[in-house]
């Protein structure tokens, strides 16, 4: 098994051909029909390469460089380039990563808007406050703060609702402004409605106001199982008490918030403690790519070989036991700041919520351990070319613009 990394800067790619306008016929025939991530360089160095990544390398050079049709507008770059440079990619995603962070190298200023990069809708409990409360931000701070994010949602009105009807089970405050405890206070509607427990005006302790929070965070670091169990548990206590009518009204509850809990994707959790293994096909014949995702960004690809040549090697070695140790020899990658941590995230959501996509991923449970069976098991689907055995559900009308594929995907066609 070998690994590999994205190497410090993307100046120089894998490959590096020159060229010129009197290549041979048969220039382009050395390049593969296969996905990569290349760039085009004029003899002056300080002029902007041309990046972008594609499903077809030849095609897509063919069609950039090879004489110019009469009076066609198609763009050609014949008489600019004097160098190509590319690196083989197994898979879109892999394009992805591959292409934003080469573009974040070359164009340290513009690299967002070229890749249309939308920071990831998320939920903060800020618990900085004196008086914490949750809130819906694309604003990421740092992750190892006091303060825990959840996320990433589809979109931010799948976040807002989600939250909304979340804390309706709560009693936690919901207002913006900084709070002075004043029994002069007349307090807002949800104290009236009794969905606050009103430290505005002491209508609690604060040992009981930071009880709730603790409830609520509790609540969002399982993903509601905690509440759930909560309610279920209750619900049988009154049922085995023969108290049926409040055992239906609490069956009730259980139903309206598993129904909540519905919008919480298998994605959307506690970022600092946001797992996941990525499989997808690779460059590579007879290997799968593995990145993971830990940390808040992702460490380096590692091609993974499905079969071991050594046949006493296989026998003693099985595809669990190497997966297995391949995680454990893995290292932790940081990323270098928030924003990073923003831009990698956004693109697992892209990723994540594609109609059709390639590749499987699988989340660590809530107590940090990433199934190595169901890991094996997405392996060998993705190196036979199987679909995955559930497939993310498609983005809403409103959110296409974000959800829609960047100018470098757009370019993929061949």
């Amino acid at each position: 098994m070998r690994a590999f990394g994205f190497p410090a800067t993307f100046t120089v790619l894998a490959h590096s051909i020159p060229f010129s306008l009197d290549h041979p016929a048969d220039f382009f025939a050395k390049f593969p029909a296969a996905p990569a991530v290349f760039a085009l360089r004029g003899a002056d160095e300080a002029v902007e390469p041309y990046v972008s990544k594609t499903a077809n390398l030849r095609r897509r050079l063919q069609r950039l460089l090879a004489p110019a049709e009469s009076q066609s507008k198609r763009l050609n770059l014949r008489e600019r380039v004097a160098k190509i440079e590319y690196s083989l990619t197994g898979s879109d995603f892999e394009s992805m990563l591959l292409l934003y962070r080469m573009l974040r190298d070359e164009f340290p200023k513009t690299y967002q808007k070229r890749l249309r990069l939308h920071a990831p809708s998320l939920i903060r409990l800020n618990l900085e406050n004196a008086y914490p409360r949750a809130y819906v931000t694309n604003k990421l701070g740092r992750i190892s703060g006091k303060s825990l994010y959840y996320g990433p949602f589809r979109s931010r009105a799948v976040a807002e609702k989600f939250m909304n009807d979340s804390l309706d089970l709560f009693k936690i405050r919901r207002c913006t402004f900084e709070l002075h405890p004043d029994p002069a206070y007349p307090g807002c509607v949800y104290s009236e409605m009794k969905m606050c427990l009103a430290p505005c005006f002491k209508g609690c302790t604060d040992e009981e106001y930071a009880a709730e929070v603790a409830r609520v965070q509790a609540y969002f670091d399982s993903c509601g199982d905690s509440l759930l169990k909560e309610l279920e548990a209750e619900r049988d206590r009154l049922s085995a008490e023969m108290e049926f009518e409040a055992a239906a009204q609490q069956h009730a509850k259980v139903a309206k918030l598993k129904g909540i809990l519905s919008a919480c994707d298998e994605i959307c959790g506690r970022l600092d403690q946001l797992d996941a293994m990525i499989i997808q096909p690779s460059a590579e014949p007879g290997c799968v790519a593995l990145f993971r995702f830990r940390e808040g960004t992702f460490t380096p690809p590692e091609q993974f070989p499905i079969e071991v040549e050594d046949a006493e090697v296989a026998e003693t070695n099985s595809l669990d036991s190497r997966l297995r140790t391949s995680l454990q020899q893995s290292t932790p990658v940081r990323a270098r700041s928030a924003a990073q941590i923003s831009e990698e995230l956004a693109m697992l959501k892209r990723w994540y919520y594609r109609t059709h996509k390639t590749g499987e991923v699988v989340f660590a449970k809530h107590r940090g351990e990433l199934s190595i069976r169901k890991i094996a098991n997405a392996v060998l689907r993705v190196h036979r070319g199987e679909k995955p055995v559930t497939l993310a559900i498609p983005a809403p009308n409103m959110e296409a613009a974000e959800q829609g594929e960047s100018p470098a995907d757009q370019a993929q066609s061949s």
